[in-house]
């Protein structure tokens, strides 16, 4: 081995191989608690010793029944609440409140109902710069108004849009103070499936040319494996925990469409749905029975990667045993 390392060193006509660089992490989740006081019950823990890493660029779905706390460890990321145990660190610091370079769309628009399109987005903007000009805030809003397909509509009001539209001036608001990281909790969950899907597009398209980091909260296991590059399974509350994190498989690449034709797309699914009908409130039964868990480590899951491997031949696709055809 070290010859050939040699060999190559001296022949100058080969060019050395680009170095790849790691991920940069730029949230860490550290020993996360959650607790409430009740007045006839007592102390409530939600959860408790979360740990989570999420690289720059990676797009994160947290998924768990109702209880486990998943928004509540948002408002925590978002400095909206603070925990009862461990720390935040985003880009190397501690998050201690709320933050522009931590954006959040809620499941409702949070839009100022007296402003036009253009003026909310441009009220965030002038938020974020508040040494740029008038005109230079406004064309920057048209930028990301324009990214989220609503030029034409910079003069309306919410109370002249429909549902879908209020949630795309979110989100183009949102971009547009360019925070570091977006977090959003079920954004999608009030609308209509064809909207539902339509902006869920624009989200993907927009996150993989930006490179924006998100952590999302979502109960939908389709929309997770189509937005996720990761998806981090929360056990039943109270005392939840994380319990694994699903690598997706798939290419990033992905047609909605097609997607349930790709090799490994039913394992994935499946194995999402299992934790949600059954192992989610049966994790600690695993534990007793001697599986090997750590909180500060919690297992990485591939489920599909021998069949996301292998290649379909040439101009066919393979089908799951699902969709095959009774004889």
């Amino acid at each position: 081995m070290v010859g050939n390392i040699l060999r190559a060193a001296a022949a100058p006509s080969v060019p050395p191989a680009p170095a790849i660089e790691p991920a940069q992490r730029l949230i860490s989740i550290e020993g996360i608690a959650r607790r409430y006081r009740q007045k006839h019950t007592g102390e409530v823990t939600v959860f408790e010793d979360l740990w989570l890493g999420i690289d720059q660029g990676e797009f994160v779905c947290i998924i768990g029944h109702s209880g486990c706390g998943k928004t509540t460890v948002l408002n925590i990321l978002a400095g909206l609440d603070r925990p009862d145990e461990g720390v935040v660190i985003v880009d190397g610091r501690e998050v201690d409140g709320p933050s522009l370079d931590r954006a959040v769309i809620f499941q409702g628009h949070a839009l100022l109902p007296w402003l036009t399109v253009l003026g909310n987005v441009a009220y965030a903007v002038a938020a974020r710069n508040r040494s740029w000009s008038k005109a230079k805030v406004r064309e920057h809003a048209r930028r990301f108004i324009e990214l989220v397909g609503l030029s034409g509509a910079e003069r309306k009001r919410p109370a002249e849009l429909s549902g879908g539209m209020k949630q795309r001036v979110g989100i183009a608001r949102a971009l547009a103070i360019e925070p570091k990281t977006m977090l959003m909790d079920e954004p999608f969950s009030a609308l209509d499936a064809l909207t539902r899907g339509t902006l869920q597009d624009e989200v993907r398209r927009i996150c993989l040319t930006t490179d924006q980091t998100v952590m999302m909260i979502t109960h939908d296991v389709d929309e997770a494996i189509y937005l996720a590059d990761k998806i981090v399974l929360m056990t039943n509350g109270p005392g939840a925990r994380i319990a694994e994190v699903v690598r997706n498989t798939l290419p990033r690449e992905r047609d909605r469409n097609q997607m349930h034709r790709l090799p490994g797309y039913y394992a994935i699914r499946n194995h999402l749905m299992d934790f949600l009908v059954s192992r989610s409130a049966t994790f600690g039964d695993e534990l007793a029975a001697g599986r090997a868990w750590s909180a500060r480590s919690v297992p990485v899951v591939e489920p599909g990667r021998e069949d996301a491997a292998r290649q379909p031949p040439r101009g066919r696709q393979p089908l799951e045993p699902k969709q095959l055809a009774p004889r």
